[in-house]
């Protein structure tokens, strides 16, 4: 879609080119923000000139930067010890597009864009995520992706503030992960997405994302009970509800998904 309210289009190249003037806001991969009408916007600011490696491994972990295309987030060569890799194509795959938004749309976008099916939400949620962001002032802030998005088409970002990039640790990388989704089609959009993680020292993590406003994540000590997963489900504060799924809907089968991750890494 053409965007007939911009008059302006800047490069970023360093920093400095991050700051804002009004109407301005900043360009990735632009899939959503040309797909329709932004009448706000009277300038773009180009991030992809940045140059950001679009990932690095690292001892510690991954860095993905947050113009790291969809399709580039699969390029990464796991080493053998990150159980937790499939989870990568799995989530990607959750994403509903064709191959052409595959190889335009990015991770950054897809937080920051925080829509209840964004995958890259899913992903980040299920393996306890960092957001490094950058702030107006030439500093940074960390934040786990899991309270960065508050709710739909919401996030914790403040005027002048730009994603950098997602950490992801080597710890979380090396743990079991099992992944459920559920939609209301065969390829359809994502009604609901449940993710599990189990570290090696025995502790379970629980992602729900899609089925919710914003994503809950749930840390047990221990590969949970049947019965303390449905308490730790029953203390969801809202259910998403649009054409993809009704709140009650989306409420049992998230159960019912629940159950089956947690019955995967107990085995």
């Amino acid at each position: 879609m053409d965007l007939n309210t911009v008059t302006t289009l800047r490069t970023a190249r360093t920093r400095d080119d991050l700051r804002l003037e009004p109407g301005e806001t900043v360009l990735a991969g632009g899939t959503w923000l040309f797909s329709e009408p932004q009448l706000e916007v009277s300038g773009l600011v180009d991030l992809t000139t940045m140059g950001w490696e679009p990932w690095t491994i690292h001892d510690g972990g991954l860095s993905i930067a947050a113009t790291c295309t969809i399709a580039q987030l699969l390029e990464p060569p796991a080493p053998p010890d990150w159980a937790a890799a499939h989870l990568f194509r799995e989530c990607a795959e959750a994403f509903l597009m064709s191959f052409k938004i595959w190889n335009t749309a990015t991770v950054g976008g897809n937080l920051c864009l925080a829509l209840p099916a964004g995958a890259m939400i899913s992903l980040a949620t299920a393996l306890d995520a960092v957001a490094v962001i950058w702030t107006p002032d030439g500093g940074e802030r960390r934040e786990p992706v899991a309270t960065f998005v508050h709710g739909v088409q919401s996030t914790s970002l403040q005027p002048g503030e730009v994603l950098r990039s997602i950490e992801l640790s080597t710890a979380a990388l090396r743990a079991r992960a099992a992944f459920r989704k559920t939609a209301l089609t065969p390829l359809g959009r994502s009604s609901s997405v449940v993710t599990g993680r189990l570290d090696l020292d025995g502790r379970l993590t629980l992602g729900v994302t899609a089925a919710t406003p914003r994503p809950h994540v749930f840390h047990f000590g221990h590969p949970p009970t049947d019965d303390e997963v449905q308490r730790a489900i029953a203390t969801v504060d809202a259910w998403y509800d649009d054409a993809h799924g009704a709140p009650d809907w989306r409420a049992a089968v998230t159960l019912g998904l629940a159950y089956e991750v947690c019955e995967e890494l107990r085995s």
